[in-house]
C-alpha cells in the first residue's frame, strides 16, 4: 500500500495507461511510420509485448497500420490535437505561470507581444523585494538598446521587424537621448547572436545598472508568439550562458513553447516556417 501524506493517500497511476502513453509519445517523436520490432526497441520491450497495445489503439483509431504494415499515429489522436489547440491561448497560459518564475529568479518579469510600433509590454511583474527599471504595460521596448527588441529582430522575420528598426535608427531625436552610440554594423551583429543563441542579452543598457535576459516563445506552427524578459539591477542578473537565470528563463520559455506544440528540431528544418510566421505576424 502507498504511504499516505499529510495532504492525504500517495496517488497510484495505471501502469497500463503510462505504458500506452510511452508508445504514443515515441510515435509522436518519430520522423514517419514505424517498424514494430523498431518501436519495440525504441520502448525497450519485446515486440509481442507491445503487439496487444496496438492492436486496442488501432481499435479506438489512435494508431493506424500502414499498407507497408509500419504504425503511426491515428486520426483520433489528430482529433485530440486538435482539440488542444482549440483551448491554446499563449498570452494567458504564459500569464499563469510567470509569478513561479519571479520567484525563482527573484527579478522583474515582462511579457511583450509585436505590435504595430514594435515589441510591446502586455504583464508586468516585479519582485518585491527588488526595485527595478520603470517598465509599464502598454510601453514599447525599443528595438536597438533593449533585449527584448534583440530578440524579436532575431526571430521574426526581417520583412516585419525592419520597417521599426529602421525608423528608430533614423529617429534623430532618439538618438541623442540615448546613452550609448547604435552602430547599425554592430546591432546586425548582435541579432545574428541572439539567433544563434536562442535568447538575447543586454547589459547596463539602456539604463546603466539595469541588465536584461529575453528568451522567445513560438506555437505549434513555429510562429513567435511573445518574449519573456527577466530585468534587474545587474550584479543580480546572471547572463553567463550557463548562469542560474539564464537556464532558468530558458527553460521557461522551452517548456512553454513544447507545450503550445513547437518541435524545436523540425522548425529549424522547416525553411517555409518563416514565411508563415510573416504572413500570421501580418494579420494579427
Amino acid at each position: 500500500m502507498p504511504k499516505p501524506t499529510q495532504s492525504g493517500p500517495a496517488s497510484r497511476g495505471v501502469q497500463s495507461i503510462e505504458t500506452g502513453g510511452r508508445i504514443l509519445r515515441e510515435l509522436a517523436n518519430a520522423q514517419g511510420p514505424i517498424k514494430l520490432r523498431d518501436l519495440a526497441e525504441l520502448m525497450g520491450v519485446a515486440p509481442a509485448q507491445l503487439h496487444p497495445y496496438l492492436v486496442s489503439f488501432r481499435a479506438m483509431e489512435m494508431v493506424e497500420q500502414t499498407a507497408r504494415g509500419t504504425y503511426q499515429l491515428g486520426p483520433f489522436a489528430l482529433h485530440i490535437g486538435l482539440a488542444r489547440l482549440r483551448g491554446q491561448n499563449a498570452y494567458r497560459d504564459t500569464i499563469a505561470r510567470v509569478a513561479d518564475l519571479v520567484d525563482s529568479l527573484g527579478l522583474m518579469v515582462s511579457v511583450a507581444v509585436w505590435g504595430a510600433q514594435g515589441p510591446t509590454i502586455t504583464y508586468v511583474q516585479e519582485y518585491a523585494a527588488r526595485i527595478h527599471a520603470n517598465v509599464q504595460v502598454g510601453g514599447v521596448y525599443n528595438m536597438t538598446v533593449t533585449a527584448t527588441g534583440r530578440a524579436f529582430a532575431a526571430f521574426l522575420p526581417s520583412s516585419v521587424t525592419a520597417p521599426v528598426i529602421e525608423r528608430e535608427m533614423a529617429d534623430e531625436d532618439f538618438r541623442r537621448r540615448a546613452l550609448f552610440e547604435i552602430d547599425e554594423a554592430a546591432y546586425e551583429k548582435a541579432v545574428a547572436e541572439t539567433k544563434a543563441a536562442g535568447y538575447a542579452i543586454t547589459q547596463d543598457m539602456p539604463i546603466p545598472g539595469v541588465s536584461a535576459i529575453a528568451a522567445p516563445v513560438f506555437d505549434h506552427t513555429g510562429a513567435l508568439q511573445l518574449c519573456v524578459t527577466a530585468i534587474g539591477p545587474t550584479g543580480m542578473v546572471d547572463l553567463e550562458p550557463k548562469g542560474e537565470t539564464t537556464t532558468k528563463l530558458l527553460a521557461f520559455t522551452r517548456k512553454l513553447s513544447r507545450d503550445f506544440g513547437h518541435d524545436a528540431a523540425s522548425a529549424e528544418a522547416d525553411p517555409v516556417g518563416l514565411t508563415r510566421q510573416a504572413n500570421q505576424v501580418r494579420h494579427r
